[in-house]
């Protein structure tokens, strides 16, 4: 392709020379490894130590063999994942020997190393590769993993920047590594490719993928297409194929055929379902390696690595040449190898282990004949003893399911002639200025760098390759950041090149020209010579360049021997040419710098420069770009780009004037004689580009020359300068000469840009309006507004010049009639459709909404007037009120602009939207909701705002301040940092309170004083937050009593009295049981203190846990003597503290929070030395496994424990992990599991020995990990096992009843809440089964797996035929209560009343009773009511009758009182404990006094005379039991009342008060104080049955008693836990406050919708009974958390500590400080409207307010005025809340104050008054102020400053008018206007009244007015407002017609 538009003498400059060395080699060098050694030894000390020790080493390298030299290698790359703010860096991957150095540099900042890497072996290659892995297995979120990637001969080692570690080994010999968008690449060496003979191909799969380092490596297929367009799947196995390129976006690879010596591009993408199942299914259809050596071979081949992978064995050469002799056909391979082909490759400077890559080429070469297996099978049988043979015959495995697919997208035309291209050498992505996009490879056998443009199709999956252009050079390397390729010509020349359309030479300072080069060095031999003259060109030709990394890596050539041989020898002969050093390679290009590789070995990195450094530049050559054609476009930015870039060119300052003369000269100006364009000044003279040549009549001086310096920019400044800063005014213009002088100023119509010039216009127009928006770019709009002015006027554009004017009218002179554009040439001009005659103008369209006027669209460009497009469409949305305008409706107000876009005579007219055509009912909330949550998805940010001019904000901050009155909880931090909520941005930030030492001090300070610190922290009960649990608990010092109670660290007191009649012994022994008694009470504390720390700690990973010790020593009054139970004077229990050490281990890992941090290697740690601490490990792992964090435990550490087969670790450890999998189903603890439970084990199985215990443990296990599920396997063995018969040899005889009831809840948990809706279990019977365990009944026969084990009955207990209900009663109870849950199903309710005949209370222990109430409640759990009738109502009649008899009374003689009143009681407790979990957590203070008072009775029946016929001890249990359903319901909430019942029970030790009873007492109190009040009971099932199986009413009777019902089994109540505190956090100081919250309950069939106020922190209700949450003012900003969408929101602050972020009002104080609200700053004096500087610092801490409060306010003699407005303003922002108001109010300030001086030089300040005056009477702000539910909230500004500042404006510009008509007279008329103050005061008086354009008020005839209504209609269709019709009308009416009454 010819390129005509050539600059072929232009030249450019390159910048920022540096010396390159590889920075990865200079840190080698310190690196003590073999390879370094040798390279220091063949050194000389001298360069050892010379300071340029790069220089030294690349000397050696010169003398170092090639061996030593092909290990280094390196490739740079852009630095990825670097955020808007940071520096641009560039990132090294450097590898030598077996070392590779990662490391990061920047211009400004040394390189230093990132990550380094040493490796076993000699590094291969190393390379930068992305995996991406799924976020989880559901979601579909990918996350992006970045790796490196290191080679080695076996195995490649991934290491990820997370630091994770991988070591993936290879099946077979690895070519070359090449990274992808999905993964890893494999190119398997081609073994035979060094055999003398070329042998026929191997029919092996030679592509590999992987797509992450722990999948399998897996062939990669190939689509094609085959006869009759039937698509054809095979695997990808031609190894005369290489792959030379791969790219991540798009993905594509790039392939050589080595035997047709073309290139062909793939696309390549994951495989679908159909073509896997294709290559899978249909051998026949593969390739030979599925059809003819099946997939085993292949599967053997990558999966083992020994035998056929080294390529020395025998076997190996053996099996394939074999392979190769069975499968050749003549009618395989028609085409002939090329002999030349393998010395081109030696040629070729690339051939390298980067290069050599086998691969495979188009479709027609996987046509191979398919011949059927048994024809082959006889070349198989001489090889029977082989390894191929056995892998063939072997039953075939799997076959390993592809993963990658590639498809051709393009191949190379074959060429004809003999001379074949080479092997690429270099390929790369390159786009050009115009964004056209290339694919570009350097072939160097023909010296061409080709380039294939492409182009994305619609859907951007497929890419369309268009044509192929061929550049004539050496080497090539692209420019990511300037569009650009740096091209090595054949002469040696540097030349720049955008796609393949030549720009200009590069020249690079202090190097040989190429002009001068000499003419030694032939094509040939460059060639020769770049391929290994330097250690780096060794290692520079793998380029795969990334373009989304922009990377380039550069892997080593291999270089065969003989080559160098010729090379060595042919640089003796050429030594001279190390003198001058030439270029003669590139290397490493990254943005826009790039390495060149000189002669001399040296490396040097020069940067190309941009194309233009300044940002308004920028803009313009990108609205340059979007409206010229694409060809012309490129000529003008080539042109630019060359004129801006050459050698000494302008700085940066003058970047605008250089670009200005540039567009102007292209536009056909002559710009040394247009007046304004001819001051520009330069540091340097015009290039002979820009101005034009011309013929000069000699070299001496002239006249003109003196003139032309006398009127020159630089004169006019200096004369100037002075005189303009005395008068404190802006300058003017410099006088310029008349403009119209003749001939020479017209524009040359042949000129490039000359058709474009309308367009150009209007886009830099846009440009313009949009600079104005941005405070930043202002300076850029007046830049630009020079030229626009200059284009107007040439192309007659008056509406426009006027515009112009009104902005700077200082700058600009209106009405100078200077067109130079000849009227012929005018049809010559392209004029879009887009320009319009009036010009657009943002202001004007803001203006024009909030008048509620007609609006049509407003034009923009897309990508260049971002900021136009972000303000039209707010406004749209907000004060127009269309809900649409950013969704559907964009179009009703913006048209993009494009090329192309002609006048068209039939144009429709623009559709106009007026304001109250739309739905006035919209409410201006959710608008301003709408606006800024759409501003933040626009990303805007407050920074961006501050930008935007004050009055175009103005309805921004309004919205933005609706939104923060009344934000949404759920809004993400982005849009709560734009409304200036910062507590809701710290919420959204998910921030939890941290307990650190801080913490913990102030604990310390807060608590009452301890005897030593050591003590405080060994009870472990440190870890409570004290800041938060002091503003629940302010009033008193519970916790602290709570503690008290809890502690089993010290030594308890054992006060007995010394009687005289006991001797010193006896008394001894009398401490020693009395302690036995209170070591109870002690053994039993841990259960409780478990639940009252839960999850209060976040444990330092370097640090073991603190356990607090179990101390059963005593304290003996009044001497302190040391009392122990093991001096041997009484007997002690053996085992006795077994349990108690289990449950302290509980206790103390239940603290550990489920947000920690908790690793595996951890949770090892922690395992104790000394096996005494065994038990309490086994605690501390079943802890785990109930807060969750067990799961990260490893599998082999799990089996460890479980091998040690101690009882109570495998206990916990069953226990922890089924918790921590509830209801997952978990396949591997299920089979952990079922080891354990005889029942679960196939009838064939060993018989294990497995302690009972463990085996309920387990049991439960299952319950809990298929909680819900309603598996039908599990259902049925429980339900079996519930029943399970004792058998022979003592099996299941001791403790039967723990396991059956633990059967029981685990049949119920399998099958949860279902009801009679159990799927597929009909035929079970399960309700009918589990009313005959209840009741009794004949034993059914023992069917499935198990009947075997029941055949033989037990030789130790006699049952019989019966069922035994004492042993299966409670587990079918609980069954049922558990399987028929909440679902109200009467008829199953039935069977568990409780019987009301005498007759049958007899056979029914009353036990039972308590079980069979609490089930039946549980079953009818809507019918459960909190007051004592409905407790009684359960009670039979039988016995409500006979218990209420009077003593005297006859009692019946078959009545048994003592059943009755057991009966009773137990009933009773049964109801109570209903109302506990029906509830539970909720603190409702009906159901508290209820089960308040029965704890009352139940405590007096203790001391009463009665006591002997219910028994002391059912008596206890009942009130045990009552006393936990009062904790339930008042869970966390620490009541007084319930803790003095437990402080009461507590201090009894004696009598029946047992290790049961106690552990009954403290877990109440536990609850009651659960987590430290952070926590309480949820009544969801889950929850309601962790709660059974942890409160199971039967306590044991002592420490090692698990009889009825296992120990470990109490701790699951934590899983009903769940974190309702709500806990305020003051977002300034992250302090804990109170704050009044108003929450609103659901509407129930119990109640209404109601609200309550709580005062938080608070425990909330459970969450679905609740509909809104809200933090109430006036003391904190008011915040509504709706939970009617969706509870996920206040969840998770609950689950993050509950902290809710508040933000306390300006002046209010925190109601610790001022309880009833007196002392706020803002009550003393309503009326104050200003106050002094020093009050500021008690509303705000902001310093820019306390600065502006300490300068601006303060009193002084010059401004008292000032002075009182500032701090009224300060008054009103501060108090307001609206502190960004401030520098508005300044603004308008200054805006008045400039019209008042009359000093205007620009109208800015008085357009964006404007804008606000027109929105405080916009329909708008009116309709607010008037709704009632707004409470008439107006604007954000003070309702008294805008009147006055208003009516300043308007006196102000009315006296200069009456001063100064004559001027307005002269504009009306058209005529020249002076210049000076006037001429600004008219423009503002202009802009100020909205008034048109001069023509448009002549056409009007506004001054043939005869009365002022007249001229009002008149003015009114023009669209001026009342008030500017009052100012003119004077002056139009004549000064002698009285005004109407009316008017004024």
């Amino acid at each position: 392709m010819s390129n005509v538009y050539e600059e072929r003498s232009a030249m450019i400059a390159a910048g920022e020379l540096q010396s390159f060395v590889p920075f990865g080699r200079e840190h080698c060098k310190n690196h003590p490894n073999a390879v370094n050694l040798q390279l220091r030894q063949l050194q000389p000390a001298s360069e050892l130590w010379s300071s340029d020790g790069a220089a030294g080493l690349v000397g050696s390298l010169q003398e170092v063999t090639l061996h030593e030299r092909e290990k280094e290698f390196w490739q740079l790359r852009k630095g990825s994942g670097s955020s808007a703010g940071q520096v641009e860096y560039e990132e090294e991957l450097y590898a030598a020997g077996n070392m590779v150095i990662w490391s990061r540099g920047s211009k400004g900042q040394a390189s230093n190393v990132y990550k380094a890497f040493t490796v076993d072996s000699a590094v291969q290659q190393a390379l930068w590769c992305n995996f991406t892995v799924r976020h989880n297995k559901k979601s579909t979120q990918e996350i992006v993993e970045q790796t490196v990637c290191i080679a080695q001969s076996t195995c490649v080692n991934v290491h990820s920047v997370s630091g994770k570690d991988f070591i993936s080994p290879l099946p077979f010999q690895v070519s070359t590594l090449w990274p992808t968008k999905f993964g890893l690449l494999f190119e398997r060496k081609n073994v035979m490719s060094d055999a003398p003979l070329s042998p026929p191909r191997e029919h092996l799969p030679t592509l590999f993928s992987m797509l992450h380092p722990v999948d399998e490596i897996a062939p990669v297929v190939c689509s094609s297409t085959g006869l009759f367009d039937i698509p054809r799947i095979q695997y990808v196995s031609d190894s005369m194929l290489r792959v030379v390129f791969t790219c991540c976006d798009p993905s594509i690879i790039m392939t050589y055929d080595m035997v047709q010596c073309t290139h062909t591009v793939w696309a390549l993408r994951k495989v679908t379902p159909e073509e896997q199942s294709m290559v899978l299914k249909c051998p026949e259809q593969a390739t030979l390696v599925q059809g003819i050596l099946g997939a085993s071979f292949l599967n053997n081949h990558l999966r083992n690595s020994c035998g056929l992978d080294s390529p020395g064995s025998p076997l190996h050469c053996h099996a394939l040449h074999n392979q190769n002799r069975m499968t050749s056909s003549p009618s395989m391979h028609s085409r002939a190898h090329s002999p030349t082909i393998s010395n081109m490759a030696a040629l070729s400077r690339s051939h390298s282990p980067g290069m050599a890559s086998p691969s495979f080429s188009g479709a027609q070469r996987f046509n191979l004949s398919c011949h059927s297996l048994s024809a082959r099978g006889h070349s198989l049988l001489p090889l029977s003893n082989s390894t191929l043979n056995e892998t063939l015959l072997v039953p075939e495995m799997e076959p390993i399911k592809p993963d990658l697919c590639i498809e051709q997208l393009w191949s190379e035309t074959v060429s004809t002639s003999r001379e074949k291209s080479c092997q690429a050498s270099k390929i790369f992505l390159s786009s050009d200025l115009c964004e056209n996009k290339y694919l570009c490879f350097l072939v160097e056998s023909h010296q061409q760098l080709r380039c294939v443009k492409f182009l994305e199709s619609n859907n951007q999956s497929q890419l369309i390759f268009v044509s192929v252009v061929s550049v004539p050079a050496k080497d090539a390397a692209p420019l990511e950041d300037i569009g650009c390729m740096l091209v090595l010509e054949t002469s040696g020349s540097l030349v720049l090149y955008t796609g393949v359309t030549r720009v200009s030479k590069v020249f690079v300072p202090g190097l040989l020209s190429p002009t001068f080069s000499l003419p030694g060095s032939t094509a040939r031999r460059s060639t020769a010579l770049d391929s290994i003259s330097t250690p780096a060109k060794g290692t520079v030709r793998h380029i795969s360049k990334l373009e989304e990394m922009g990377m380039m890596p550069s892997p080593v050539s291999e270089v065969r021997g003989s080559v160098m041989h010729h090379e060595s020898s042919w640089l003796e002969d050429c030594t001279f040419q190390q003198a001058v050093p030439h270029i003669h390679a590139l290397r490493d290009a990254v943005s826009n710098r790039v390495t060149l590789e000189l002669s001399s070995g040296s490396m040097l990195r020069i940067t190309v420069p941009e194309i233009a450094t300044s940002d308004l530049v920028k803009r313009c050559l990108q609205a340059i770009r979007l409206i010229l054609p694409k060809d012309t476009a490129m000529k003008v930015l080539i042109k630019w780009y060359n004129n801006y870039n050459a050698p000494g060119g302008p700085s940066m300052h003058l970047e605008w004037n250089l670009f200005v003369t540039c567009v102007m000269t292209l536009m056909g100006y002559n710009t040394e004689r247009l007046a304004w364009t001819h001051n520009l000044h330069f540091e340097v003279p015009l290039s002979p580009v820009i101005a034009p040549k011309k013929a000069r009549p000699a070299d001496t001086g002239s006249d003109e020359d003196w003139e032309y310096l006398r009127s020159s920019d630089y004169h006019w400044q200096l004369s100037m300068r002075q005189m303009v800063s005395v008068l404190g005014q802006r300058a003017s213009a410099p006088p310029v000469e008349e403009e119209d002088s003749g001939p020479a100023l017209c524009v040359d119509s042949s000129a490039l840009l000359f058709p474009h010039i309308p367009a150009l216009f209007y886009v830099l127009h846009l440009l313009y309006e949009d600079l104005k928006l941005d405070a930043l770019q202002r300076s850029g709009a007046q830049a630009l507004v020079g030229l626009l002015h200059q284009l107007a006027r040439d192309l007659q554009l008056e509406e426009y010049i006027d515009l112009y004017w009104r902005d700077y009218p200082s700058f600009i002179k209106p009405f100078t009639k200077s067109c130079v554009i000849d009227q012929a040439y005018m049809e010559q001009l392209n004029w879009p459709s887009f320009l319009t005659a009036e010009p657009p103008c943002v202001f004007n369209w803001l203006s024009s909404c909030l008048r509620g006027h007609s609006v049509p669209p407003f034009p923009y460009m897309p990508n260049i007037c971002e900021r136009t497009r972000l303000l039209v469409l707010s406004y749209a949305l907000y004060v127009v009120g269309d809900e649409n305008a950013v969704s559907t409706e964009v179009s009703k107000y913006l048209t993009k602009i494009s090329a192309g876009q002609k006048k068209n005579l039939n144009e429709q007219v623009p559709v106009l939207v007026r304001q109250n055509s739309l739905k006035s009912s919209t409410v201006q909330c959710s608008l301003a909701e709408k606006l800024v949550v759409w501003l933040t998805s626009a990303g805007f940010t407050l920074k961006d705002l501050e930008l935007v001019p004050f009055g175009a904000a103005l309805p921004i901050r309004d919205a933005i301040y609706q939104c923060r009155e009344h934000p949404c909880s759920d809004w993400s931090e982005e849009v709560c940092a734009l409304i200036g909520r910062q507590d809701l941005t710290k919420q959204a930030n998910k921030v939890t309170l941290s307990v650190g030492k801080s913490s913990i001090s102030m604990a310390m300070m807060m608590e009452t004083p301890v005897p030593s610190e050591a003590d405080e922290e060994e009870d472990g009960m440190t870890d409570q937050h004290p800041e938060v649990t002091g503003l629940i608990w302010s009033q008193d010092l519970r916790e602290q009593e709570v503690r008290r109670l809890l502690q089993s660290s010290r030594p308890i007191r054992v006060n007995v009295p010394h009687l005289p009649e006991l001797s010193d012994h006896e008394y001894i022994e009398e401490k020693e049981n009395k302690l036995l008694q209170l070591c109870q009470r002690t053994m039993a504390l841990p259960v409780g203190r478990g639940l009252f720390t839960l999850f209060s700690y976040r444990p330092v990973p370097t640090e073991p846990l603190p356990v607090p010790k179990l101390n059963l020593t005593g304290r003996a009054p009044p001497r302190n003597t040391m009392v122990d139970l093991n001096s041997g004077n009484i007997d002690v229990p053996p085992n006795m503290t077994c349990w108690p050490s289990f449950h302290n281990g509980v206790a103390a890992g239940l603290k550990i929070a489920s947000a920690s941090q908790v690793e595996s290697a951890w949770i090892a740690y922690n395992k104790p030395k000394n096996a005494e601490l065994a038990n309490e490990y086994a605690g501390f792992l079943m802890a785990l496994g109930l807060n969750g964090h067990l799961t990260k435990l490893a599998t082999l550490n799990i089996h460890d424990n479980l091998n040690k087969g101690h009882e109570m670790t495998s206990i916990g450890l069953l226990l922890g992990v089924s918790a921590a999998k509830l209801g997952t189903m978990d396949m591997s603890i299920t089979r952990l599991l079922s080891i354990h439970i005889p029942a679960l084990l196939p009838p064939t199985s060993t018989e294990l020995d497995v302690p009972h215990s463990v085996q309920v443990a387990a049991v439960v296990g299952i319950g809990l990990v298929y909680q819900g599920t309603g598996h039908r396997h599990n259902a049925e063995v429980l339900l079996a096992e519930i029943g399970r018969p004792p058998g022979p040899e003592m099996e299941y005889c001791t403790d039967r009843e723990s396991y059956s009831l633990a059967a029981g809840l685990a049949l119920g948990m399998v099958c949860l809440g279902h009801g009679s809706n159990l799927i597929g279990m009909s035929d079970l019977n399960v309700p009918e089964q589990l009313y005959q365990y209840m009741v009794g009944g004949h034993r059914r026969t023992h069917t499935g797996m198990n009947r075997e084990k029941h055949k033989s009955p037990s030789y130790q207990i006699k049952e019989g035929d019966t069922i035994n209900v004492d042993v299966t009663c409670p587990g079918a109870t609980l069954a049922l209560a558990m399987i028929y849950l909440k679902t109200n199903n009467r008829s199953i309710a039935d069977w568990l009343k409780a019987p009301d005949t005498m007759f049958l209370l007899d056979f029914i222990k009353p036990e039972f009773l308590l079980l069979r109430t609490l089930a039946r409640c549980l079953i009818m759990w809507d019918d459960i009511l909190p007051n004592a009738e409905w407790v009684n109502s359960n009670v039979p009649q039988i016995i409500q009758e006979n218990l209420g008899l009077n003593e005297e009374m006859p009692v019946s003689q078959d009545l048994n009182m003592e059943t009755l009143a057991q009966a009773h009681d137990y009933i009773i407790a049964g109801a109570c404990m209903a109302v506990g979990f029906r509830f539970a957590g909720s603190a409702n203070t009906d159901a508290f006094e209820c089960l308040y008072k029965f704890a009352r009775t139940f405590m007096q029946s203790l001391t009463a005379t009665t006591v002997a016929v219910v028994g002391l001890y059912n008596l206890q249990t009942c009130l045990s039991m009552v006393l936990i359903a009062i904790s339930m319901v008042m869970s966390g909430s620490g009541d007084l009342k319930v803790l003095q019942l437990c402080r009461f029970l507590h201090r009894r030790t004696s009598g029946e008060m047992n290790y049961g009873f106690h552990m009954a007492h403290h877990m109440a109190l536990g609850l009651l104080f659960l987590g430290g009040g952070r926590y309480t009971l949820s009544t969801s099932n889950s929850a309601i049955a962790a709660l059974l199986c942890a409160l199971y009413p039967h306590f044991p009777a002592h420490s090692t008693d698990n009889r009825y019902h296992l120990q470990a089994l109490r701790h699951l109540s934590v899983l009903a836990a769940e974190p309702r505190l709500l806990v305020p956090v003051d977002v300034d100081t992250l302090k804990p406050c109170h704050a009044l919250l108003d929450v609103t309950y659901k509407e129930t069939q119990w109640y209404e919708e109601t609200t309550v106020e709580l005062m938080a922190p608070t425990l909330l209700p459970e969450l679905h009974l609740l509909k809104e949450i809200k933090v109430k003012g006036p003391r904190y900003w008011e915040l509504t958390i709706d939970i009617s969408r969706g509870t996920q929101h206040l969840q998770s602050i609950l689950s993050r500590d509950g902290v809710l972020y508040v933000k306390l009002r300006a002046g209010q104080l925190p109601y610790k400080e001022d309880p009833q609200g007196l002392n706020s700053r803002l009550t003393p004096n309503p009326e104050v409207r200003v106050f002094q500087p020093e009050a500021i610092s008690d509303f705000t801490s902001d310093t820019a307010l306390l600065s502006f409060a300490e300068y601006f306010c303060n009193p002084s003699k010059n401004n008292k005025h000032k002075q009182t407005l500032f701090s009224a303003i300060l008054y009103e922002c501060v108090t307001q809340e609206n502190p960004e108001m401030l520098p508005t109010y300044v603004a308008i300030d200054q805006a008045v104050s400039g019209v008042e001086q009359g000093q205007v030089c620009e109208t800015f300040a008085l357009g964006q008054m404007r804008l606000v005056l027109e929105l405080c009477e916009s329909h708008m702000l009116q309709c607010r102020l008037n709704s009632p539910h707004r409470k008439g909230r107006g604007l954000l500004l003070s309702s008294e400053f805008l009147p006055v500042m208003k009516s300043a404006i308007g006196s102000a510009l009315d006296c200069w008018l009456s001063a100064n008509s004559h001027l307005l007279r002269a504009y009306l008329k058209g005529q020249t206007l002076g210049e000076g103050t006037d001429a600004n005061m008219l423009a503002s008086f202009l802009l100020y009244h909205s008034l048109p354009s001069f023509r448009k008020m002549t056409s009007a005839d506004l001054e043939g007015s005869a009365s002022f209504p007249e001229l009002l209609m008149k003015c009114c269709q023009l669209g001026v407002s009342v008030r500017a019709v009052q100012s003119l009308s004077p002056l139009l009416l004549g000064m002698g017609l009285p005004l109407p009454p009316a008017a004024l």
